[in-house]
C-alpha cells in the first residue's frame, strides 16, 4: 500500500471518529437527545363518544420517542361531539407542558366514524409556558345533512410543538 493510500485511510478514520464520538458520548453527529422540534405525524390516540352530544374523561395520547410523539402526549382530547349551534364538528383538547421550556403546539385533528366521510380539523399556535396547560377547540365544518351522529370517534392525527 502507498503512503497516500495510508494517509487518506488515516484522515478518514480521524474524521469518522470525530463525527461520531470516540465514546459514544454523542460526538458531532446525530444523537437522539436533540431538545429541537419536529413537525411529523404523530400521536393515535383517540376519544370516542356514543352519542354525538359532550362527553366527559379526558384520553391521553400515547406517543414514541420522537419530539412529535412527545408532543402528542401532552395533548388529552377532553370532548369530541357535533355542535348543532354552529353545525361544526367540535374537539376540545387540554395541552399540558411539563417541560422546562414555552412551546407553540399545532395539533391536527381527524374526526371519523361509521359511514362518516373523515374530517379534519387543524389548530397552530397554541402557546404553553413550561409547567402549565392550556385550553384549545379544534372546529370543521358539519357538510351532512343529518344530526351528525355518524361522527362518533376524533383522534390526534398530528402533532408537533416549537
Amino acid at each position: 500500500m502507498k503512503l497516500r493510500h495510508a494517509r487518506a485511510i488515516a484522515v478518514f478514520g480521524i474524521a469518522v471518529l470525530a463525527l461520531t464520538g470516540a465514546r459514544g458520548s454523542g460526538g458531532g453527529g446525530c444523537d437522539n437527545n436533540s431538545s429541537g422540534s419536529s413537525s411529523s405525524s404523530g400521536g393515535g390516540g383517540s376519544h370516542s363518544d356514543s352519542d354525538s352530544s359532550s362527553s366527559s374523561g379526558g384520553v391521553s395520547v400515547p406517543g414514541g420517542g420522537g419530539s412529535a410523539d412527545k408532543a402528542a402526549r401532552d395533548i388529552t382530547i377532553d370532548k369530541c361531539a357535533y355542535d348543532a349551534a354552529t353545525k361544526k364538528l367540535t374537539a376540545r383538547i387540554t395541552v399540558k407542558n411539563d417541560g422546562s421550556l414555552d412551546y407553540d403546539y399545532s395539533v391536527t385533528m381527524k374526526f371519523t366514524g361509521s359511514g362518516a366521510v373523515t374530517r379534519t380539523a387543524f389548530k397552530a399556535g397554541i402557546a404553553v409556558t413550561a409547567g402549565s396547560s392550556v385550553e384549545a377547540e379544534l372546529t370543521t365544518p358539519y357538510l351532512g345533512s343529518g344530526d351528525g351522529s355518524e361522527y362518533t370517534k376524533c383522534e390526534v392525527d398530528r402533532a408537533s410543538r416549537i
